[in-house]
C-alpha cells in the first residue's frame, strides 16, 4: 500500500505595505510628472516673476546699482513667485484633479488622505524653489543684489515658511470650487494681494491708508520677513503675528474645504 502526501501549498508572505513617507513621495513624484507634461504651465510659472524683474526693475539704474535696494526688489518678486506657485499649484491644479475620474479612484482607495495631501504640498514646494531659479540668476547678473552665505541660507528657509499660508489658501480654493471657478478666484486673489502687499512696488511709496491696510495682509507680512532676511531691513513688528494669524485662519478654511469635499463625494 502506497501513500501519497498532498503537497503543502506554498505560503508566500503578503507584500509589505508602503510607509506613510513612501506614499507621500509617490504622490509627489507623479504630481510633478503630471505638471511637467504641460510645458506651458511650467513656463508660465517659471518666467512671469522673472519677466516682471526684467521689465520693471532692470531698466531702472537707480535700483540696479544699489545693492540694498536691488536685493529688496528681487526679494519682493521672489515672494510673488512663491505665492503664485502655491496658489496655482494648489488652487487650479487641485480643482482640475478633482474633476478627473482618476482622482475619484485614488481617493476611494483604502488609504488615508494624509500621504496624498503631503505629496501635494511637497510638489508645490518643489515648484516654489524652481520658480526662483531664473529670477535669482537674472538678479545676480543684471543687478547689484548680493547675499551672504547666511542670508542665502535664511532665504532658502523662508521660502518654505512663506509657502505655508499660501499653500493653505490654494487648497481651500481648490477643494471648495470647480476648476473654472478656481482659476478665476486664484487670479482675482493673487494680483490684488501682490499689489497691496508691496510685491511689485515698495510699500514706502504707498499712501498712508494703503500702507495701514497692507500691513494686515499675508503678502505684506511675507514680503517684509523675506526682505529682512535677505537685505537686513527691519520688518514691521506686526509681520510675524499677521503671518501666523493668517496661517491659522487659512488652515481652518483648508480643512473645512477638504472635509466638505470628501463628505459630499464619498459619503
Amino acid at each position: 500500500m502506497s501513500t501519497t502526501t498532498a503537497p503543502v501549498a506554498s505560503r508566500t508572505a503578503p507584500p509589505a505595505l508602503r510607509s506613510w513617507a513612501s506614499l507621500a513621495w509617490l504622490h509627489a513624484r507623479y504630481q510633478f510628472l503630471e505638471t511637467v507634461r504641460v510645458p506651458i504651465a511650467v513656463i508660465g510659472n517659471l518666467l512671469f516673476p522673472t519677466l516682471a524683474l526684467l521689465f520693471f526693475v532692470i531698466p531702472q539704474d537707480a535700483i540696479t546699482s544699489d545693492p540694498a535696494i536691488s536685493t529688496a526688489a528681487v526679494a519682493q518678486l521672489a515672494t510673488f513667485a512663491v505665492m503664485s506657485s502655491c496658489l496655482f499649484t494648489h488652487g487650479t491644479l487641485v480643482a482640475e484633479d478633482r474633476a478627473q475620474p482618476f482622482d475619484t479612484f485614488v481617493r476611494a482607495l483604502p488609504a488615508r488622505p494624509g500621504p496624498r495631501l503631503a505629496g501635494r504640498v511637497l510638489n508645490g514646494l518643489v515648484w516654489c524653489y524652481l520658480a526662483l531659479v531664473p529670477l535669482v540668476v537674472v538678479g545676480a547678473v543684471f543687478t547689484a543684489a548680493t547675499l551672504t552665505p547666511l542670508q542665502a541660507l535664511g532665504a532658502v528657509v523662508m521660502v518654505a515658511a512663506v509657502a505655508v499660508p499660501f499653500t493653505l489658501l490654494g487648497m481651500a480654493i481648490g477643494y471648495a470650487l470647480s476648476s473654472k471657478a478656481a482659476l478665476a478666484v486664484v487670479q482675482c486673489t493673487l494680483f490684488p494681494l501682490a499689489f497691496a502687499g508691496g510685491l511689485f512696488m515698495p510699500p514706502e511709496v504707498f499712501p498712508r491708508w494703503l500702507d495701514a491696510l497692507s500691513q494686515a495682509l499675508p503678502s505684506r507680512a511675507a514680503r517684509d520677513l523675506v526682505v529682512q532676511v535677505t537685505s537686513g531691513v527691519d520688518a514691521s513688528a506686526l509681520a510675524v503675528p499677521v503671518l501666523l494669524g493668517w496661517t491659522v485662519l487659512l488652515a481652518v478654511l483648508a480643512v473645512v474645504a477638504v472635509r466638505r469635499d470628501e463628505g459630499r463625494r464619498f459619503r
